[in-house]
């Protein structure tokens, strides 16, 4: 059987048939023998060593004997039966038991014949037994493909209700081998391996599989990593290499009144050299005449938005429209106020647009951007509506885009004769590892320096136990006429709990913050916008001095006065979380601190949270601890998970792998972009052979 054949269904293949490919199929996912070959294992068994039974302990590792069965016999018991065998070597006897599948060993087990036997044992009295062991002639044990290292696939509960054992599973994939003559067609050139000292693609799939030793199945996993990896960046850059060519955007050659007036006259604040290096790639990009995509990571408060608008007058002093969009409503508003405070003395039309926008604005808003007078439309998801219509869309911004799903982002795209420039900002700091893979494809833009004469924001953890002595503190801040936030958890499953959870909060801070002394604010999901506004309003003009909320001030909230930012059952947030509410104080000149209450009972990964706020202020360091304790899928949500469905790599641990085939697939681009050169005939091959069967790549970015 050649390689082509390796997307022949496993129904054909020895040992399976259709039922039972039927039920892989249900149940792992397995459709070919391609799929077969690329079902790794979890873990392995090192079978090197052989035990007597007088040197059986009881333990909860497998031990593997030889030696014979003498008899069987059935035995009665309350319900049903077991059969037992007795099994003996050279130096004693133990019991074998089975409790189901009893005629069928029964009828199979060969007295008096020598047996490999394998599982674990356990000790009645002074005598051992194991249970449902796995057994194989001495005969065939030495015939099959043997590897000390006996490889444990991932299994289901009706796998192996039907008889599909671990066992089964090795003999299936043992029998595609033998079929296949383990001839694999390579997939990486020959500079490559030499490079990087690897072994054939041959010896690293029947190592994965089969290790003859610890060694080589290292080796093998080096590999199989690198390979993964490599082809997902090979792809990426490639996508980006294509864009650059082959998508035309518009050529933004001019810098011209709007950008330098308010950069000379109106800039509230010297940019930071971060910024400026910033504003300047994305000149670079819209100069280029191929479509802008790049990723903006910037961390909370490090003035993001005085990027995009500088971007925003660019496209505007070359006659285009732009928009900018956000998540939420709420953040949506903040975008606007803002921009349209910076921008009160330039003569450049700005509105709205959101789900709460009334009927009559709409119809003007869709007219002005119809004749080409509304210079910036901001808002939410409503400008992704089939009926807004621009005249010439030149950039468009998505804010938090990884809140935005694929499908939603390529409607901007559908809004012009060319694609407008795409930049993409987030305040959720991305680990280098889950960048370079989920967003591979884009051009990475990084402010890494907060503004100056911005403070950093002290953080501390309390317990319960140490209200009175937080009350206290809150009670100074506010005779300096500070503000504070105090949050409390949103946690869907358990509203109920949570609404009590703020009710009794609030009723507490009542309690110790009396009227007309002090005045509280109270915002939740329960409350209808316009309440919300309202109570959001009081707090911002400094009629209250305390907010209580749940974590809908998460994003969006922009008040300097606020210096104190109160995180209640801290415990029940995630990272990320945590480091986006902290960033919603620490605005202004003053000091600013954030508190995480937490009861005593925490899990070890809670600590390690706690820890990590308390010891630093740096959004990417914080994102490398969450990403090491939620892993990947969790970090970037349900939009991006399926990219990060690897097979065999793991992008916390292989990080220098990664780093590698990326710096790698990027030399084998540089020099040869359509992988012609004869060296590359393996790499060409395979990476066609991926782009067919795996559509995953096309919902990147």
């Amino acid at each position: 059987m050649s390689t082509t054949n390796l997307h022949t269904s496993i129904e054909y293949l020895k040992g399976v048939g259709s039922a039972r490919a039927d039920l892989l199929r249900k149940e792992l996912g397995l459709r070919t023998l391609a799929d077969l070959l690329h079902f790794f294992p979890n873990r392995y068994i090192d079978r090197t060593q052989f035990f007597k039974v007088n040197q059986l302990q009881q333990n909860t590792s497998e031990v593997q004997l030889i030696g014979k069965i003498t008899q069987l016999k059935t035995v009665k018991q309350k319900k049903g039966s077991r059969l037992v065998a007795t099994f003996i070597d050279d130096s004693g006897g133990m019991e074998l038991v089975w409790f189901r599948g009893m005629k069928w060993i029964k009828d199979a087990i060969k007295i008096n014949t020598p047996y490999v036997i394998f599982g674990k044992v356990n000790k009645f009295g002074r005598s051992f037994s194991m249970p449902h062991p796995e057994l194989e002639l001495i005969a065939d044990y030495k015939k099959s493909l043997q590897t000390v290292m006996q490889p444990v696939y991932p299994s289901t509960e009706m796998l192996t209700k039907r008889g599909v054992t671990n066992r089964v599973m090795a003999k299936i994939i043992q029998n595609l081998f033998i079929e296949v003559n383990a001839k694999f067609q390579e997939t990486l050139s020959d500079e490559i391996i030499n490079e990087l000292q690897f072994i054939s693609k041959n010896e690293a799939l029947f190592n994965i599989h089969f290790p003859k030793n610890q060694e080589l199945l290292t080796k093998a996993l080096q590999r199989l990593k690198f390979e993964e990896l490599f082809f997902i960046q090979l792809q990426l850059i490639r996508k980006n290499l294509i864009h650059k060519t082959k998508i035309k955007g518009y050529v933004f050659d001019t810098v011209g009144e709007n950008f330098n007036k308010f950069y000379n006259e109106h800039l509230p604040f010297e940019l930071t050299n971060a910024q400026k290096r910033v504003v300047k790639e994305i000149r670079k990009d819209m100069i280029t005449g191929a479509q802008m995509n790049r990723l903006l990571q910037g961390d909370v408060g490090s003035g993001k938005t005085i990027v995009a608008l500088l971007s925003l007058l660019i496209a505007i002093d070359n006659g285009f429209q732009t928009a900018l969009i956000a998540p939420t409503a709420i953040l949506a508003n903040q975008h606007f106020n803002a921009i349209v405070d910076l921008l009160k003395e330039l003569d450049i039309s700005v509105k709205l647009l959101t789900g709460a926008t009334k009927t009559k604005e709409r119809k003007l808003i869709h007219e002005a951007l119809e004749d080409g007078s509304l210079n910036i439309l901001i808002g939410t998801h409503a400008l992704l509506e089939d009926k807004v219509q621009f005249k010439n869309l030149g950039l468009a911004i998505i804010d938090e885009q990884h809140r935005f799903g694929v499908a939603q982002r390529s409607k901007m795209w559908m809004k012009n004769l060319l694609p407008p420039h795409i930049l993409v900002m987030t305040a959720t700091p991305i680990p280098r590892t889950l960048a370079m893979s989920v967003y591979g494809d884009l051009d990475i833009s990084v402010i890494d320096e907060l503004p100056p004469g911005r403070k950093q924001i002290k953080t501390a953890h309390r317990f319960d136990s140490n209200r009175l002595s937080v009350f206290k503190f809150m009670k100074e801040e506010i005779e300096k006429g500070r503000q504070i936030y105090v949050v409390y958890p949103l946690i869907q499953e358990s509203q109920k709990l949570d609404f009590k959870d703020l009710m009794d909060g609030y009723e507490s801070i009542t309690r110790e913050f009396h009227k007309p002394d002090y005045q509280i604010s109270i915002v939740h999901g329960k409350m209808k916008a316009a309440d919300k506004d309202f109570e959001m309003d009081r707090f911002l003009k400094g009629e209250t001095q305390i907010m209580v909320a749940t974590t809908v001030i998460e994003v969006g909230v922009n008040i300097p006065n606020a210096s104190v930012m109160i995180i209640e059952s801290a415990e029940r947030f995630g990272l990320s979380q945590l480091h986006q509410l902290r960033g919603r104080v620490g605005r202004g000149a003053a000091q600013s601190y954030c508190i995480l209450m937490t009861s005593f009972k925490l899990t070890s990964d809670a600590k390690t949270r706690l820890k990590t706020m308390v010891d630093t202020n740096d959004g990417f360091e914080i994102a490398e601890v969450d990403l090491k304790l939620r892993g990947p899928g969790d970090l970037m949500g349900t939009q991006q998970s399926g990219i990060l469905d690897l097979n065999i790599a793991d992008l916390v641990k292989d990080a220098h792998i990664l780093k590698r085939a990326r710096t790698i697939a990027t030399q084998v681009l540089k020099n040869d972009p359509n992988l012609k050169n004869e060296k590359h005939k393996y790499i060409k091959k395979a990476y066609i052979a991926m782009s067919k069967n795996n559509a995953l790549w096309s919902n990147i970015s």
